[in-house]
């Protein structure tokens, strides 16, 4: 049920709210916040919105021209379970002030653009997103990186390294192994308490749950799986999924990470996307061909893979993104579709009904702003649904055990995040249709993500201390 402007002045009242928390999304996918006291929160901001300076946000507006407003969205109001005041929390756009147009840059306005133009495309009429996001909980992290050198050290009393340790109350010994935690009873599994009201907040907000579970990992690797909803509702409900998850732990006296490779030597954190395109009510991705599928769905993976390496710079935005897509290792880097084969990057999931019929994208992480990730997916699937593209036949194989001469001929997703900006600047002309992204936040975003790569080559690593200091 959507909500009206009446209703969020009635759970103000009901709620006896005493402040509102205006959150939008930055480029690089954290929400960021301002907050009013109800006093100064009326209807009007439903129409006026609230104006912020946009030129201390990161890839944003520069000081010459920096005044921004943020227009609330009364479907996304929510109670925040987590401040000690009552809080209103509402999901904005980013406005120019000037004639009231979307920003460009809002990563939030991009998601709506995307939207706008699968119904003017006459294509279809909604696109549905499920995503899986991992996440790791951790004891405690420390690192460090200054000019005398740099660390990090993971704490975890689940961590398979524990074993060893000294604990205060005792060392218990239960704990998974490397790539044994999927999925244990505790006290093997210790995190089932923490999940279990990381759920219950998520439906309190609204976010079906669907199933939580430890991930393979050791050390506190686990998932949520929560419903599938059109790509601006699910990529809200995603960044209400990673503040409960982080705030949660946080309470809790832990540490969560979505980052997709903290610790090295098992599996690192994946967001497999589910998703699908709709119109009249009728899913298009249901037919007679392979894994029934249409022909249509064939067409929109032959545009994920065409377009998978520019897309890598958005679904797989850090440079600690390409050390879980390394091959040889259980990594979705291989660019081809199978029905259940889990070691392809498209994966066409085993379901009863044709309303179900999707495909599932295994290559996207966490760390992705899920505005821009799943806009850019499907407007790669649509270019490939305009241009019947279609990807070839079906892997039937483990991709993981091919000989070298056949895997040769399989593409693969980007290595490094400095060639999927190279990818992205090359291959831009998909997400500019219909004004979806503009050419100027795609160069300004492949500026902002490069300031990145730029700080990591600079930096010294200690594993080269390891590979050179006596050379």
């Amino acid at each position: 049920m959507s909500k009206t402007v009446a209703d969020v002045m009635g759970l103000v009242k009901e709620h006896d709210v005493k402040f509102v928390d205006f959150r939008f999304t930055d480029t690089r996918g954290k929400e960021q916040h301002v907050t009013v006291p109800v006093s100064h929160f009326d209807e009007g901001k439903f129409s006026d919105g609230h104006a912020f300076d946009g030129s201390s946000i990161a890839g944003w507006k520069g000081i010459e021209a920096s005044d921004m407003l943020l227009m609330p969205d009364p479907n996304t109001a929510n109670i925040d379970p987590f401040y000690e005041e009552t809080t209103l929390l509402l999901s904005c756009d980013v406005l120019e002030p000037g004639d009231g147009k979307p920003y460009d840059r809002d990563p939030r306005s991009i998601a709506k653009k995307a939207e706008a133009y699968l119904k003017a495309s006459g294509i279809g009429d909604t696109a549905y997103f499920g995503p899986e996001p991992e996440f790791f909980i951790f004891d405690q992290v420390r690192w460090n990186v200054d000019m005398s050198g740099c660390f990090v050290k993971v704490d975890s009393n689940e961590a398979a390294w524990a074993s060893g340790d000294k604990l205060e109350g005792g060392n218990m010994g239960h704990r998974p192994a490397v790539k044994g935690g999927y999925f244990p009873v505790p006290p093997v599994d210790s995190l089932q308490d923490i999940r279990s009201e990381m759920c219950l907040l998520l439906e309190q907000m609204g976010v079906p749950v669907e199933v939580h579970h430890h991930e393979v990992a050791n050390a506190g690797q686990c998932e949520i799986g929560t419903k599938f909803s059109t790509l601006v509702q699910r990529a809200d409900w995603t960044q209400m999924l990673k503040y409960v998850v982080q705030n949660v732990a946080h309470a809790y006296g832990k540490t969560a990470t979505f980052m997709p490779k903290p610790i090295v030597g098992d599996n690192g954190s994946g967001m497999h996307v589910h998703q699908s395109i709709w119109k009249d009510g009728k899913n298009l991705f249901a037919g007679n061909g392979y894994a029934g599928l249409s022909e249509f769905a064939l067409y929109y993976i032959g545009g994920i893979i065409k377009h998978a390496r520019a897309l890598n710079a958005i679904t797989n935005p850090g440079t600690n993104s390409y050390k879980r897509l390394v091959p040889g290792f259980e990594a979705p880097v291989m660019l081809a579709y199978s029905a259940r084969n889990r070691s392809a990057s498209i994966r066409v999931p085993f379901v009863q009904s044709d309303k179900a019929r999707r495909i599932e994208v295994r290559f996207p992480d966490p760390t992705a702003n899920p505005y821009l990730a799943f806009s850019a997916m499907m407007m790669a699937g649509l270019d490939g649904v305009e241009n019947k593209i279609h990807p070839g036949e079906a892997a039937s194989k483990n991709l993981y055990d091919l000989p070298p001469e056949e895997e040769a001929k399989i593409p693969t997703v980007c290595s490094s995040l400095d060639q999927a900006l190279d990818y992205l600047d090359k291959d831009r002309a998909f997400l500019t249709k219909g004004g979806v992204f503009s050419d100027d936040f795609i160069s300004a975003y492949i500026d902002l993500k490069m300031e990145e790569v730029t700080r990591f080559r600079m930096t010294t690593h200690p594993v080269e201390f390891d590979m050179y200091y006596s050379l």
